[in-house]
């Protein structure tokens, strides 16, 4: 049979009367976090519990449904909510039933869990990480953003998946294995290195409430060989023979989708940039960046004896000097 030790008066525990206003309530629960909080009392086991305790009263009185629940049958809201009876056993924690606090080694590590690790994300593929707001002694700020809003905190899960450079383009389905829950994901087309895909409700359940946080997925793209990203464009080297730079020429050249026929002007020179519009990264809007040419002209390593003839041709009679200007350089 449950005692009157049993019972937690929420309201005392929370410093407010029965007839507090949300605003009331959302107040004082700021003020004994900043003032409980373990980052303020290290190693103070008193201050731990007193935390426990008002997140917990915080938790039922910040929701109007849990509330009423609470006023109306006491320790027993949590049962009568779900249309079981009150248990007759001791030390049933209202809004915790349920949740074991020993799988936590101490009470840092349930806090770091909880709020979302005070340590920074660890972004590591399967490992989930918490995005939270550092706490400011003294401040008006929420105490952390995990409790802002008078919720319980839901959990962001961060992965990472690699694709290849045709399917980060063209789009592709993925099946993913998230702490043995099989998520399928679509991944759109235009995903570039570094782009995030949030799929809500499916990050982790918060301990209290079980809403569960969003999934965030990191992309990485494996590198293509001869198609590499430059700001929002593509851009790949385009290798042409030294007689192509002089006269010029129409050269077919691979796009992500397809070959078309591109024109060389003459003269052009190695290093030299040659844009094709429209013809680069699918964007978010369905629309296109350009595909930049970089010309590389490359010499012959074997020369046919024509060739050898008519090059040495070339240098007897020309008059054209690209060092021309080296002469008048110096420090």
């Amino acid at each position: 049979m449950a005692t009157a030790t049993d019972f937690k008066d929420y309201y005392a525990i929370l410093g407010v009367d029965k007839n507090a206003t949300p605003e009331d309530i959302k107040r004082a629960y700021r003020k004994l976090a900043r003032k409980y909080h373990p980052d303020v009392n290290p190693g103070d086991k008193q201050a731990e519990e007193r935390f426990k305790e008002i997140n917990e009263a915080h938790e039922v009185l910040s929701d109007p449904e849990k509330r009423q629940k609470y006023d109306q049958f006491g320790q027993y809201w949590n049962q009568a909510s779900q249309g079981g009876a009150p248990p007759p056993r001791r030390g049933a924690g209202v809004g915790t039933e349920g949740f074991d606090f020993d799988q936590y080694t101490n009470f840092d590590s349930f806090i770091d869990e909880l709020l979302g690790g005070r340590f920074g994300t660890r972004g590591q593929t399967g490992r989930r990480t918490y995005t939270s707001r550092t706490y400011q002694p003294g401040t008006d700020e929420d105490v952390w953003s995990a409790f802002g809003g008078g919720t319980s905190p839901a959990a962001d899960t961060e992965a990472a998946i690699t694709l290849t450079f045709s399917e980060a383009f063209h789009g592709v389905q993925k099946r993913l294995q998230i702490d043995g829950e099989t998520v399928n994901v679509r991944i759109p087309p235009g995903a570039k290195p570094g782009s995030r895909i949030r799929i809500k409700g499916k990050g982790r359940p918060s301990p209290f409430s079980q809403k569960r946080g969003d999934l965030y997925i990191t992309i990485d793209v494996l590198p293509h060989p001869f198609f590499r990203f430059e700001g929002n464009n593509i851009a790949c080297d385009l290798p042409i023979r030294p007689d192509e730079a002089v006269l010029g020429t129409q050269t077919k050249v691979p796009t992500p989708d397809g070959s078309v026929t591109m024109v060389v002007p003459r003269g052009v020179r190695s290093g030299q940039t040659l844009r094709l519009r429209g013809k680069g990264w699918i964007q978010p809007n369905n629309g296109r960046t350009d595909l930049l040419m970089k010309i590389q002209i490359v010499p012959p390593r074997d020369l046919s004896p024509l060739e050898q003839e008519c090059y040495e041709k070339i240098q007897a009679n020309t008059t054209f000097n690209p060092r021309s200007e080296l002469e008048h350089v110096s420090l």
